[in-house]
């Protein structure tokens, strides 16, 4: 968001709201000062509301307290004879326009405590509702309810590609617990309940993206670990034509391979971290070449096993074991691993940063000699770390830099500068990760795209709680076995 974005949304958000906070104070005789005093404030309309003060510590529970703020504001509201659905919405929703409104208001006064007693039995007549109301209210409260929970506490996520086969399969259904690495705050707060960034059927934005937030995320349990499965919005989408807001992109789903300030690195499709080999995740998979002795394999054999074939790819892909079990077989001659040779790049198929050109100093310089099975060493960026620049350092870091970090990147004449200035170095603001598919012959993560920053992270997967086959019989198409599960 641009400087006078930032102010526009400042003064709708913080100033105005506030301006009308002192007004309807002091029609309830207290000195209007006391509306801008932060905690204070929130005390006094408890106070003018007829609710108690220790409602103030529910503030401090993460999820809760947006459900307790919604209802110190409705009871807020109703203390001064706004008890219609449009006002109390109003109140709550848009209080920058009304909360001012009401504020300057002469017909506009403080009616009492609307939680007290006396309230209550002086305006039963105007508080009796409907039914339809009833039912209105009933579905707003399930929907700010549901979309609480949804932000900031779980939600359900449907695994889309085989990239994580066999860990997870194509019809998981999975809930990803928000709680775990804290909840990130919407960062584009303006959306249609439950989509995504795409309206069903109607194919329109779901979002208005005239209103971006700061990245913020609320304390966490524990933070991203190595070998957990993490949901996070697709980087790409980050200088692509289309390019939505960072909450609004793609979910992606892969399993973290490194942390903030490791080395990584990928030798004979084995991930090394610090120098140490990486546990393999359990059903992690490879390409495997089979020769025969002219006998193929019994088709139920590989589906007994599990073995799949993906569309464009001649080989079979498979779990270890699966292979092992294969190479008994008296009419396999061998059965080895399509892995590639370490120090050839693949022009065909070609990783990170080849797929960032613009980051050479000179674009005479060769390519890493890397691809999908010998990567690296590099280290993942630490918030707080600092790189030096040079024709090495600038092809792996140069896009974080610039795209994630919002710097303005260019090389003159030789030149790095950054925001107008020569350098020599960068600090970086944020932490990175290192995400990788189980399925490493067919999943498109970091080995293409490089790192993937800590405003991406959605969220930790915890469990399958429905598998559906979609290729299986009738009858077959639950996975009865995976429900569930939870996920290693």
């Amino acid at each position: 968001m641009n400087l006078a974005g930032f102010f526009i949304a400042f003064f709708l958000l913080i100033i105005l709201p506030y301006i009308g906070l002192w007004k309807l104070f002091e029609k309830a005789g207290v000195p209007g000062w006391k509306a801008i005093i932060p905690i204070y404030d929130i005390s006094i309309m408890l106070k003018l509301s007829g609710r108690p003060t220790w409602w103030m510590l529910l503030l401090l529970i993460p999820g809760l307290n947006f459900l307790v703020a919604i209802g110190i504001t409705i009871d807020f509201v109703k203390s001064y004879g706004k008890l219609s659905l449009g006002q109390i919405l109003g109140g709550v929703v848009l209080s920058f326009v009304f909360f001012p409104k009401w504020g300057f208001d002469k017909e506009t006064t403080y009616w009492g405590p609307s939680a007290s007693a006396e309230f209550k039995e002086k305006h039963k007549k105007k508080l009796a509702k409907s039914s339809g109301r009833e039912w209105t209210e009933a579905i707003i409260f399930a929907v700010v309810a549901a979309t609480l929970i949804r932000t900031l506490f779980i939600e359900a996520y449907t695994i889309p590609t085989p990239s994580m086969e066999r860990s997870l399969l194509v019809g998981d259904f999975l809930f990803v617990s928000k709680v775990n690495y804290g909840a990130r705050t919407p960062m584009t707060p303006v959306a249609f309940p439950f989509a995504h960034h795409t309206m069903p059927l109607l194919g329109t934005k779901a979002y208005w993206d005239g209103l971006e937030l700061p990245y913020y995320r609320l304390p966490g349990l524990s933070e991203v670990k190595k070998g957990d499965v993490v949901v996070f919005n697709y980087p790409m989408e980050a200088d692509a034509p289309l390019n939505r807001p960072v909450d609004k992109r793609e979910n992606y789903i892969k399993r973290c391979q490194g942390a903030p300030g490791d080395t990584i690195a990928l030798l004979h499709a084995q991930v090394y971290v610090n120098g140490k080999a990486m546990p393999n995740p359990p059903g992690s998979q490879l390409d495997y070449i089979i020769a025969d002795n002219g006998t193929p394999l019994n088709p139920d054999i590989l589906d007994e096993l599990k073995v799949s074939d993906y569309e464009g790819n001649p080989n079979h892909t498979m779990t270890k074991e699966a292979a092992a079990k294969i190479k008994t077989y008296s009419n396999i001659k061998s059965i080895t691993a399509n892995i590639k040779q370490p120090g050839a790049a693949d022009p065909f198929n070609p990783v990170f940063p080849a797929a960032t050109p613009k980051y050479k100093l000179d674009p005479k310089n060769r390519d890493f000699n890397w691809n999908v099975d010998n990567f690296g060493p590099i280290i993942i960026p630490k918030k707080g770390w600092t790189v030096k620049l040079d024709s090495l350092t600038l092809p792996v870091y140069g896009r974080a830099i610039e795209v994630y970090e919002g710097n303005k990147l260019e090389i003159v004449n030789g030149e790095i500068m950054i925001n107008g200035q020569k350098t020599t170095s960068y600090t970086f603001k944020m932490n990175y990760y290192w995400m990788m598919g189980d399925n490493r012959h067919d999943s498109a993560d970091s080995r293409y795209w490089g790192f993937v920053p800590e405003d991406h992270i959605v969220g930790k997967a915890l469990f399958i709680w429905m598998s559906w086959d979609e290729n299986a019989s009738f009858f077959s198409k639950i996975r009865w076995s995976r429900l569930f599960r939870g996920i290693e």
